[in-house]
């Protein structure tokens, strides 16, 4: 900080006053009282620098900007001071430190989260439900925008943190989250309705120099009648798609097996008309003659010794009757 000047001269001022306290107990006779005087010579010359330079130095810390203010016109400079060492005119500008490392902003109504108030987020939805949010932002500071920042409000970061930039963000969320339902806010819409309040926050912030790196919603709170009523819709959602499912698994098995028993069917058909054809064309080959002919082939020459009935006569090639 600006003021850490003082500790590294105040430093360098006790190491001064150690060593003299030690010359002086160690000192004897006459070269002993020459060396007290020397020192303390060097110790009032020490002092007068350290009054004279003080005021005309300030040190800038790593991460930080140095803001001028000028005392005669109560101005800011446009141009802000680098990490380092300054020179500076103490009778007419002052120099204060601001911060432009990341920090996170935690907005929530938990006193644990980096404040003691209860800063959560109330909106509405697009349903007129009232909602409570927890959030948290981290953000940086553009350094060469940084005195326009100090010009517009005369505070300290933390101060704008929980004012200035805590009604963006509740404003950016109503902006969203009021344009949407709560179901969709905690589901399918989560994520679209985070990246879209970034953006909007990012807007709104964008002409102070401020730099939205992450936004995010870490708790969502409705009425109880509210979040009651979506996890019902839920699991009767779950439910519906379950039984769906199992009906579409019924149906590609009935499916299936009507695909297989038409396959079944189709195969019998053929092989019927198959059969058919075969035994038409057998038939259609069957004479009379070519049935005494098998008859002859297969007779050994005997004659049955019982009939039931009249004996079938067969004409014999080359036989004749007398």
């Amino acid at each position: 900080m600006a003021t850490s000047l003082d500790d590294k001269l105040g430093g360098l001022r006790d190491s001064f006053g150690s060593a003299m306290r030690n010359n002086l107990q160690n000192s004897g006779g006459g070269n002993g009282g020459r060396n007290v005087t020397r020192l303390v010579v060097a110790a009032v010359g020490l002092l007068v620098a350290i009054l004279l330079v003080r005021p005309t130095v300030a040190y800038i810390e790593p991460g930080h900007v140095g803001i001028v203010i000028n005392r005669a016109g109560g101005g800011v400079s446009p141009t802000p001071l680098g990490p380092g060492f300054h020179l500076r005119n103490p009778l007419f500008t002052a120099i204060t430190e601001y911060p432009t490392f990341m920090q996170t902003l935690v907005l929530t109504r938990e006193s644990t989260e980096g404040s003691p108030n209860n800063d959560e987020i109330n909106v509405n939805s697009v349903e007129g439900q009232p909602l409570s949010l927890d959030v948290s932002m981290s953000f940086e500071l553009d350094g060469m925008k940084v005195p326009a920042l100090y010009q517009t409000f005369r505070t300290d970061i933390q101060t704008i943190s929980h004012g200035f930039i805590k009604q963006a963000v509740r404003q950016s969320l109503q902006e969203t989250v009021g344009q949407e339902m709560i179901a969709d806010i905690l589901g399918p819409k989560k994520a679209e309705t985070v990246t879209r309040t970034q953006a909007a926050l990012q807007k709104r912030l964008d002409p102070y120099g401020i730099s939205v790196r992450q936004f995010t919603l870490n708790e969502f709170r409705a009425p109880k009648a509210v979040m009651d009523a979506i996890s019902l819709k839920n699991v009767m959602s779950q439910q519906a798609l379950t039984a769906q499912n199992e009906l579409q698994k019924n149906t590609f098995q009935a499916q299936g097996d009507s695909i297989k028993a038409a396959g079944r069917a189709k195969a019998i058909m053929a092989e019927a008309e198959a059969q058919a054809k075969a035994n038409e064309l057998l038939s259609r080959s069957i004479t009379q003659t070519l049935v005494q002919y098998e008859m002859a082939k297969r007779w050994n020459g005997q004659m049955p010794q019982v009939t039931g009935g009249a004996m079938p006569m067969m004409q014999l090639p080359g036989v004749t009757k007398n």
